[in-house]
Parts: structure tokens; C-alpha cells; sequence
């Protein structure tokens, strides 16, 4: 037996059917998109605490948090050191390139657009700061502010802009070979570091293999819990600790 709800409900949903867009809401509306990645982003930072909750209890779970948020802090501290390098060397290039093409007589501006050819990654920054000495309007380039600064002390002053540029190249190429001479020294207690945040986890593995049974200690107990959470929290501060003494060695 067919219900009057059903023929109700069927015009409801014909009612509010979506109509198709127009070309004017077409061309205005951007379409929705699914953040995909920033979900997975989140499910894969909670997956190890969710886990670590599952086989070692509240305590496990906030230690696993905490030792997860330890070791992203230290990726992304690794990923800012080696993008930051990449950046200076692709601008020592940039700058090389546009001090060659001023010297053999090119316009600053075709000295821009061929250092956007020779360097893609900073090939939208380039083009940019060539269109604005083109119209002549303010620099904005915060990915070069080397570059842009020079370039904007030459043209205030009426410098040669070639002999401006070869200086920010020298001065570029110099802090680019301190930066990976100390990246080099700091290889060394990085490792130690490693090593020595890696070791009481180590400690506690063998000591399960050996036979002391740390593990259960560790889960099944409320001591254990607090001991386990203590323990992770030492770690995260002896590698904030570490990851400071590191980012001042490079400042100086």
C-alpha cells in the first residue's frame, strides 16, 4: 500500500532539484572542491595515536601523539632547511644569469625574462618583477627580496644595475656555502641526536625480547601510563631543545 508520504516526498525532492547554472554563474561561481589531501593529512596524524590507544590505553595514545607531533615538527624543520638552500641557489642562478645578460648589453628587463627561462622554479617571480619594471610600478617579490631590494636601490640611485646585481650574487653565494658548510658540521650531532631520542625506545624493545617484560608494565598499569606519557613528553623537549641549538648554530 503506497502511503501519501511517498508522492510528497518524491515532489519535495523535484522541487528542490538543482536547476543547471547559467553562463554568468558559470563563469562567477568557482566550483566546490573536497580537500582530499588535508583529510588525509589529519586521519594520517591520528592514525598512530588511535592505534597506540588501542593496544597501550589512554597513556599509549598520548604518548603516540606526542611523539608523532615530535617527529612532524622535526620534518618540517628539515623541509624549511632544505627549501630555504634551494631557494638561495636557484637565486645565486637567477642573479648569474642576469648579471651576464646586462653585461653583454641586454635591457633589465630581458634580463629578467631570460633568468625566468634559465631558473622554472622562481620563473612566476621573475615574470613578475619584469612586468612591474615594464609598467614601472612597485617590485613585490617575496620569494626574492635579494633581488628585489637590489633592484630597487639600483634604479632609486641610478646604479649599474649589472654591478648591483653581481654584488646580491656574490653576497647570496656566500651565505648559500656557510649555510651548507654548517649544515655539513651539524650533520654529526644531528645524528647523535637521533640516535639518542631512538634509544629508549630500543631500550624497551629489548628489554621485552630479553625477557623483563617492560611492555605490560608499561600498558597494563597506571604507573606505566603516567611513565609512558612522562617519557614521551622528555623526548619532544629534548628534540625542541636540539632543533633550537641546531637553528642557532645556522644563524650564526
Amino acid at each position: 500500500m503506497i502511503t501519501p508520504w511517498v508522492p510528497l516526498c518524491a515532489g519535495a525532492a523535484l522541487a528542490c532539484w538543482p536547476a543547471a547554472p547559467t553562463r554568468l554563474q558559470a563563469a562567477l561561481e568557482q566550483p566546490a572542491t573536497i580537500r582530499i589531501p588535508d583529510v588525509w593529512r589529519t586521519v594520517r596524524w591520528l592514525l598512530p595515536a588511535a592505534l597506540a590507544g588501542l593496544l597501550a590505553g589512554a597513556g599509549g595514545a598520548i604518548a603516540a601523539g606526542v611523539l608523532t607531533l615530535a617527529w612532524s615538527q622535526e620534518w618540517r624543520a628539515h623541509r624549511r632547511a632544505t627549501a630555504t638552500m634551494k631557494t638561495a641557489a636557484h637565486t645565486a642562478t637567477a642573479l648569474r644569469t642576469m648579471v651576464a645578460e646586462l653585461r653583454a648589453g641586454a635591457h633589465p628587463v630581458t634580463a629578467a625574462e631570460a633568468a625566468a627561462e634559465a631558473v622554472p622554479s622562481l620563473a612566476a617571480d621573475l615574470q613578475a618583477l619584469a612586468t612591474a619594471a615594464r609598467l614601472d610600478t612597485e617590485l613585490s617579490t617575496p620569494a626574492l627580496p635579494q633581488l628585489t631590494a637590489a633592484w630597487t636601490l639600483g634604479k632609486r640611485h641610478g646604479l649599474p644595475m649589472a654591478e648591483v646585481l653581481d654584488a646580491t650574487r656574490r653576497d647570496t653565494e656566500a651565505a648559500l656555502t656557510f649555510a651548507r658548510r654548517t649544515q655539513a658540521k651539524l650533520a654529526g650531532p644531528q645524528a647523535s641526536a637521533a640516535v639518542l631520542t631512538a634509544l629508549p625506545a630500543l631500550c624497551v624493545l629489548l628489554g621485552q625480547v630479553m625477557g623483563a617484560a617492560p611492555l605490560p608494565v608499561l600498558t597494563d598499569s597506571t604507573a606505566g601510563q603516567v611513565l609512558l606519557v612522562t617519557g614521551s613528553l622528555l623526548l619532544w623537549a629534548g628534540t625542541a631543545w636540539c632543533r633550537s641549538l641546531t637553528a642557532r648554530a645556522r644563524l650564526r
